[in-house]
């Protein structure tokens, strides 16, 4: 087959189409249009460069569609080309995103961009969006903001910010009710939030999830909630190995309950055996942190309105009837015509 063709086919098939037709499906939830997560049991793929390109997040493996099919199939290149030049036409199933209305950026620069942005206030998008829709404790919040980590995005985004070991901001994860991302030219590292220095690490996969689990806890003392964004780059993995780099640290796994977030815990295992702290798998009884925080503030909720139904207001209150007139032992009468006797 000529160069030629084989350029074609990489224009004309996507990765998609390769994944889906191996029995792969998206994970809408952990889906942005620029990086499409596609599962197949405990194996992770996620598509990029607008279905070109891929890589596997729990290993190095990554490339462009010649290589998915032989990291797949573990078929050679010219079996991979034949796979690929059937798939030709095959219209992959993906998910209609919500495209956010365009914004100028003006300044390029991570910090720069940062900077200007306000801190959330109550009443304000990101303000009702995280005490409302994601159940977090105002005090969370505002935790959060004192220490400097939460900004208010466009269209009511939430930024939180992923910082390196001298607190300068990297990037931040993006997030609303119809968005999700990380910033656009940032690097992922943690997000932070608690105790610094801290005894123990509970790491998690979004910085919602890890404001989610200090809200269960909280604020553990010595305790420091941090995220690694859902990625695993060089630089979260150097950002941990120094945290973790005392033996008296404890590195907590609480990372989802979901094969991704088993993978992910196996991972920081073996950082903490390398660096030889302790380490402790923290796995939550939903989905992930958050969808337990939601859980506990609907049963408070539905306790409250238990509470109200069996005593309503003012039921409490004992009532007492009006006491009856004293009356006098019969044939005693002390009230005759006689009157009052007066000296």
């Amino acid at each position: 087959m000529k160069r030629e063709d084989i350029e074609q086919l990489r224009q004309r098939v996507c990765c998609s189409a390769v994944l889906e037709t191996s029995g792969f499906a998206v994970d809408v939830k952990e889906s942005t249009r620029r990086a499409v997560k596609f599962r197949r049991g405990s194996e992770i793929v996620i598509v990029t460069h607008e279905g070109r390109g891929w890589f596997d997040p729990l290993t190095d493996s990554k490339g462009d569609i010649f290589s998915l099919v032989a990291h797949l199939h573990g078929v050679g290149f010219v079996e991979g080309l034949e796979r690929i030049a059937a798939l030709v036409g095959f219209q992959p199933s993906l998910p209609t995103w919500r495209k956010l209305p365009p914004h100028r950026t003006t300044v390029t620069s991570i910090a720069d961009r940062w900077a200007p942005r306000e801190s959330p206030v109550p009443g304000s998008g990101v303000w009702r969006y995280l005490r409302w829709e994601r159940s977090l404790p105002a005090a969370i919040i505002q935790t959060a903001i004192r220490q400097g980590v939460l900004r208010e995005g466009p269209c009511g985004s939430m930024w939180a910010a992923h910082t390196d070991e001298t607190g300068a901001v990297t990037g931040w994860e993006e997030r609303s009710a119809n968005w999700r991302g990380f910033a656009t030219g940032g690097a992922k590292v943690l997000f932070r939030l608690g105790s610094s220095p801290a005894s123990r690490l509970c790491v998690t996969e979004a910085a919602i999830d890890a404001m989610s689990l200090a809200a269960i806890e909280g604020m553990r003392e010595g305790t420091l909630y941090l995220s690694t964004g859902g990625g695993w780059s060089p630089a979260t993995d150097a950002a941990l190995r120094a945290l973790a780099a005392d033996t008296e640290v404890q590195l907590v796994a609480a990372t989802d309950a979901n094969s991704q977030g088993d993978a992910y815990a196996q991972r920081l295992r073996a950082v903490a055996e390398e660096m030889g702290c302790d380490w402790l798998r923290l796995r939550p009884s939903a989905d992930d942190w958050n969808d337990v925080l939601k859980q506990q503030e609907n049963e408070k909720a539905e306790r409250g309105r238990w509470t109200r139904a069996a005593c309503p207001i003012g039921a409490s209150a004992v009532r007492l009837r009006p006491a009856k007139p004293a009356l006098d032992p019969p044939m005693r009468d002390r009230g005759g015509p006689g009157g009052v006797k007066k000296d």
